[in-house]
């Protein structure tokens, strides 16, 4: 869609000085928004021609004026021009201050990361050790390194961030740094996202993602069994520490709270419900969406073991995530299990081997999680080949007795 562009010089005759003469004023009309300046020109409002816009007659000071009008259209004609072809936008506002010198800040990607994450500080309460505030500055961090590596400067601005930058910035993730694709992807997605927060501060520019998709390849996300789940579960380990952090998987395994939802679970989080049995319904940390979660006998009786002896009321002993994947990797050696055990596992575990292996509905699964899409859980539980075998031998049986019932049908008549 093309730009409607318009400059036009009018006398403003109610500001007429003691000289008789009156100011020339400018106005730029963009797309239909107008600004106007004083032109620093004078003349008798008597020998202006309001039609043509110039001054009327052959004199000498008729003939200066239009021909310096001239040079001042022709100069807010060449600003037009030039905005339009180097940043793909135009406004009045911004012609008129290019030719009069005024010249914007151009605001830069990483001062608006900075100013994101500070904002983002704001609402995680001023709290630096938030997972995703985290991220962000590890992000901004990144973009840094990478404008450096690549372009041999320490900043850019907004404007000139376009889709290559875009592209080269996921392919030094993956290169430089070994980050596989969706990793790679997140310092993508989250660039967007300050973008984005730079568009709502009223930044005009064009956007760089308009031709980029933020596109995720599909993984195959670990899970244990529920033969491996027990087999930690009723291990025994030379340590308490070990212990207390096989405590903590297995609680989650038959819970699927999170690490964070682990740590902060409180004795009012804990009730009993409308049929009688002990249930966790607490909001999940990350979503803020109430997770209603039945307790079994597993998690009651690992709840039991821990009741009155831990400080400050807590319900389970807790340390950092990064020493209790330190453990689990101990854990799984111990056991005899070959997988990368992450304590976010057992989330994973709990939904595939413990719920729907089980025929609890996903439906069901996906309120225990604390999810609001059914898509979101299809993630974290999957139909194991143990599932599709056990369904499959249902729907024989059931052939099987329809056949048996056929034949005796035939057999009467």
């Amino acid at each position: 869609m093309r730009n409607t562009f318009k400059v036009l010089f009018f006398v403003k005759r109610n500001a007429v000085k003691k000289t008789g003469k009156a100011p020339i004023i400018a106005r730029i009309t963009v797309d239909q928004a107008k600004t106007q300046f004083y032109t620093q020109l004078e003349i008798d409002p008597d020998q202006w021609d309001v039609p043509r816009g110039k001054a009327t007659g052959r004199g000498h000071e008729a003939l200066q004026i239009n021909s310096l009008l001239d040079d001042i259209r022709m100069a807010v004609q060449k600003q037009y021009h030039s905005l339009l072809e180097t940043d793909g936008y135009v406004t009045a506002e911004r012609v008129r201050d290019a030719y009069l010198g005024k010249t914007e800040k151009t605001r830069t990607i990483l001062e608006f990361f900075a100013q994101h994450n500070e904002q983002y500080l704001q609402k995680v309460k001023m709290d630096p050790t938030n997972k995703t505030y985290w991220r962000y500055e590890l992000t901004r961090r990144r973009l840094e390194e990478f404008i450096k590596y690549k372009y041999s400067v320490s900043d850019m601005p907004l404007k000139d961030i376009n889709v290559l930058f875009v592209e080269n910035f996921l392919l030094f993730n993956e290169n430089v740094h070994g980050c596989n694709h969706n990793t790679a992807m997140k310092f993508v997605q989250r660039l967007r996202t300050v973008v984005n927060f730079a568009k709502n501060t009223g930044m005009l520019f064009v956007d760089p993602f308009g031709n980029f998709k933020v596109k995720f390849e599909r993984t195959d996300r670990g899970y244990l069994t529920m033969e491996e789940i027990m087999a930690i579960y009723r291990h025994t380990f030379p340590s308490r520490r070990l212990e207390q952090v096989r405590d903590l998987f297995i609680f989650s395994c038959f819970t699927a709270l999170s690490y964070i939802d682990v740590c902060e679970l409180q004795p009012d989080d804990i009730s009993t419900g409308f049929d009688g049995n002990l249930w966790i319904i607490r909001k999940r940390h990350k979503t803020k969406v109430t997770a209603s979660i039945r307790l079994l006998d597993i998690p009651i009786a690992i709840l039991k073991k821990y009741k009155g002896k831990l400080p400050d009321g807590k319900l389970l002993p807790v340390i950092s995530n990064q020493r209790v994947n330190d453990y689990l990797k101990e854990i799984a050696a111990m056991c005899g299990i070959n997988k990368k055990l992450t304590f976010h596992m057992a989330r994973h575990s709990c939904a595939t081997s413990v719920l729907l292996a089980n025929d609890v509905p996903i439906e069901t699964v996906s309120k225990i999680l604390g999810h609001t899409n059914i898509r979101t859980t299809q993630i974290y539980a999957r139909i194991t080949d143990r599932k599709v075998s056990k369904d499959m031998d249902l729907l024989a049986q059931k052939l099987d007795h329809a056949g048996i019932r056929k034949r005796r049908r035939a057999s009467v008549i």
